[in-house]
């Protein structure tokens, strides 16, 4: 049995044990491997995200919560190289961290040939990124975002004139190599857009947004669509 298919099954064993959940020993007989491995597979599936549980001592073991269970990962070599690369080569998009770690996760739990040929295989895909915005800026556009907050910006147009507005984030936008906050400026009273590469300070306020929506930026370029649109 390859290691991803282990742990799926693992995880559907696991979920069918209900709250009584398996001790270490029994699993690793069912699957007649060693207890060291199936420990190793656990660690390797609450890192993937799923929410196994686990007791101490006498009659103690390991779980799942209920009505939980994780799909099995199944990538090729290509497509793993293919989600590595992407994230590689866009250091500066929004949320990048948690790709990388969703990537590492998922990287994690595909079978040990198929991750052997995929390391092989990213060893021949060079990126050349550009430096990404600090870190603490794009954490605080993210949180705004994310939460529908103001954040507070110290911005640097074009012309070098420095200003510090409050805004209202409605999107991330990537274009012509670029990526910009695009919200409702409460400084200049309109919907702006940002250069993220511009912005050298950035701070979530507690104050929530009024309700700006997409629709109010207007249509996206022809080039362009959120990351979530289907093709056509």
């Amino acid at each position: 049995m390859k290691r991803a298919e282990r742990l799926h099954a693992l995880t559907e064993m696991l979920r069918r044990r209900g709250v009584h959940g398996s001790s270490a020993e029994r699993l690793a007989r069912e699957f007649a491997v060693s207890v060291r491995t199936i420990k190793r597979d656990l660690a390797a599936l609450e890192r993937s995200g799923a929410p196994i549980w686990s007791r101490p001592g006498p009659g103690g073991g390991y779980g799942l919560a209920v009505g939980s269970s994780l799909p099995p990962v199944t990538l090729s070599p290509a497509q793993a190289v293919a989600l590595t690369a992407a994230v590689a080569a866009n250091p500066d998009a929004p949320y990048n961290d948690l790709a990388r770690a969703g990537v590492a996760k998922i990287l994690d739990v595909v079978d040990p040939r198929t991750r052997a040929r995929a390391d092989e295989l990213a060893a021949r895909v060079w990126v050349d990124a550009p430096a990404a915005p600090s870190r603490a800026v794009r954490s605080a556009l993210e949180e705004a975002l994310t939460e529908q907050r103001v954040v507070r910006v110290r911005y640097t147009a074009e012309t070098g004139t420095v200003t510090t507005r409050d805004v209202e984030p409605v999107l991330f936008a990537a274009r012509e190599g670029r990526w910009f906050l695009v919200g409702w400026c409460r400084l200049r009273e309109a919907m702006r857009w940002f250069a993220v590469a511009r912005i050298d300070r950035a701070t979530a306020l507690s104050i929530a947004c009024s309700g700006h929506t997409v629709a109010e930026v207007g249509r996206p370029p022809a080039t362009s669509r959120p990351v979530g649109g289907q093709d056509a």
